[in-house]
């Protein structure tokens, strides 16, 4: 079947977010394709994170819509969000687990709260998953001690309890050492081409953004709005945005300023 006559996995239409009378991105529309890597990119304090919440159901939006396969989350009931929620495996920057369980026990928890399984087949599942990461000998292990990496791959083996069809990442190579973030983008990719995964990826990273992401949208915080859509290596080599095009060379923008007052307008 042809990938774009598919039905999008996601798709987020005139999507506004905020906090009150603080609006943080406005009039966000985009698809997102099943079985892509998707990137949600800016720089800093442009948004990202707070439209991923719009997106997994921890903010809703004051305007717009998000439609899951046929279906739009934010008009659904509380009861049906929750299925769909299941539908969802989120990995938050920091990992975010229980500091107090074991690793094992991390990643079983969304199986014991969620699901109708016997003890030994959450005990099951969780060694596959685990093993998923490359976490087999963790299990019995404290978040505590384990390292950065290891850390952000247990939630991810969290994440993954419930067979996701829709994986959202936020900042997952935020505070790695380039060999421990290549080994993780690695690990993305062989999920989704694995089992099929559609992934949504916030991120900054670069080399993260170029190796493995199919396709995605650029915010900017000054605009509170999407200025750029396409994979990112796309972005790099072909955006006449400034912005953009400065974000993904890494240059100062036309018109910033250096610590010193220099005005970097381009000559």
């Amino acid at each position: 079947m042809n990938a774009g006559s598919m039905m999008p996995a996601l798709k987020v239409e005139g999507l506004t977010v905020g906090f009150g009378e603080t609006i943080v991105q406005h009039d966000i529309s985009f698809e997102v394709a099943a079985g892509s890597i998707f990137a949600i990119m800016g720089g800093s304090g442009s948004g990202k994170s707070t439209l991923l919440k719009a997106m997994i159901g921890l903010l809703r939006p004051s305007a717009g819509s998000v439609r899951v396969g046929d279906e739009d989350y934010w008009v659904a009931s509380a009861e049906r969000r929750a299925e769909i929620d299941r539908r969802f495996g989120v990995l938050f920057q920091s990992g975010a687990l229980w500091s107090s369980m074991t690793v094992a026990e991390n990643v079983a928890l969304p199986l014991r709260m969620l699901s109708t399984l016997d003890a030994q087949s959450i005990n099951s599942l969780t060694r596959v998953k685990l093993s998923l990461v490359g976490l087999s000998d963790a299990s019995d292990s404290m978040p505590a001690e384990l390292s950065g990496g290891m850390n952000r791959r247990a939630g991810l083996a969290r994440a993954l309890a419930l067979d996701p069809a829709i994986l959202f990442l936020d900042e997952p190579s935020a505070g790695l050492d380039p060999i421990t973030g290549k080994r993780l983008d690695d690990l993305i990719l062989e999920l989704r081409d694995g089992f099929g995964m559609t992934v949504v990826l916030v991120s900054h990273d670069l080399p993260s953004l170029f190796d493995i992401c199919d396709d995605g949208i650029f915010l900017d915080a000054a605009s509170k709005t999407v200025i750029a859509n396409g994979a990112p290596k796309a972005l790099r080599d072909g955006c006449d945005n400034s912005t953009v095009h400065a974000f993904m060379r890494r240059e100062r923008p036309p018109g910033d300023l250096d610590p010193q007052g220099v005005d970097h307008e381009p000559r």
